[in-house]
């Protein structure tokens, strides 16, 4: 299906993505930065993860090893900054009416915030959008807010045909893209806002202190599980939601009641029996259940054992 321009997108519309991965990264002296690794999985992957949804992904900057299949391009001239970056990645494959810009260094950005970007972008008109007070039309694009309410133009979503036009007026005007700061592009859109719904989602790594910061805050004690468990999912390529709950009463109950060692065997036969099951959220269930069930019933037993010895 293809949108009449300005009309409003279905939050399931398909919608292709443009991840900026150039840039010289002088703060952290030249580093690769979107192969920095965060939680054992490089920059750009955990942003590839984020945008998973995209039909078409394209990647402008240097080729490099991605955990999924992208369309690569390079802005003209390199090094030209994110206005003929973006450009690039337009022209590179992005048939979508929306298109989600990122850039290549936000370790937080997930799937969730991605979707709400598309789904504020496909809402009724709010009478708050830039440029167009009395909101009679529908906004040119989405743009996330960190906590401290600046806008993050590169983990937004846009229409499509609003980029093209702007940036072939700014093009048009200036002679050319290169060295042209982004402003000029997002000052020309009627932008609506989402502040950043985690408060982390905005964080991007420039420097070296920012790397160690986002590796620090992903282990910390109230997320590192969440965190590891998204992380694992994405590595292995699978799409599937547990109730971690579950899993974690089952692998207890199995280290008391039977042996400590039984708790990691036990969720990997859950694990391989769900899936012989067919998969899926109640296939894990059931056999949690079920192996949670049998646990009860052998500490029962043992304690039962004991009493009458």
């Amino acid at each position: 299906m293809t949108s009449q321009p300005g009309a409003a997108v279905p939050p399931d519309e398909p919608f292709d993505a443009v991840v900026l991965a150039g840039g010289a990264a002088r703060r952290l002296g030249g580093a690769d930065k979107p192969g920095l690794p965060v939680a054992g999985r490089a920059l750009i992957n955990r942003v590839l993860d984020a945008c998973a949804g995209a039909g078409t992904t394209v990647v402008v900057g240097p080729r490099r090893a991605t955990a999924r299949p992208v369309v690569w391009a390079r802005e003209e001239p390199p090094g030209g900054g994110p206005l003929p970056a973006l450009a690039a990645g337009l022209r590179a494959g992005v048939t979508a009416d929306v298109v989600v810009v990122l850039a290549a260094d936000l370790p937080f950005l997930s799937p969730a915030t991605v979707r709400a970007l598309l789904t504020e972008l496909a809402a009724p008109e709010s009478g708050h959008d830039q440029g167009d007070p009395d909101g009679a039309a529908a906004p040119d694009g989405v743009v996330l807010t960190d906590p401290d309410g600046r806008d993050q133009p590169l983990a937004a979503a846009y229409r499509t045909e609003s980029l093209r036009r702007e940036i072939a007026l700014l093009a048009s005007e200036h002679g050319g893209l290169s060295g042209l700061p982004l402003r000029l592009l997002t000052a020309e859109l009627r932008l609506r806002r989402l502040a950043d719904p985690t408060g982390r989602a905005s964080f991007d790594c420039d420097t070296w202190d920012d790397l160690s910061t986002a590796r620090a805050r992903i282990r910390e004690h109230g997320t590192v599980l969440d965190e590891w468990i998204a992380t694992v999912k994405a590595e292995l390529g699978i799409d599937l939601d547990v109730d971690t709950k579950v899993l974690l009463d089952l692998a207890r109950d199995a280290a008391h009641g039977v042996a400590r060692p039984a708790a990691p065997l036990t969720t990997f036969l859950v694990g391989y029996a769900a899936a012989a099951a067919g998969g899926g959220e109640q296939a894990v269930a059931e056999a949690a259940r079920r192996a949670a069930e049998l646990a009860e019933r052998w500490a029962k037993e043992a304690d039962a054992g004991e009493a009458e010895a």
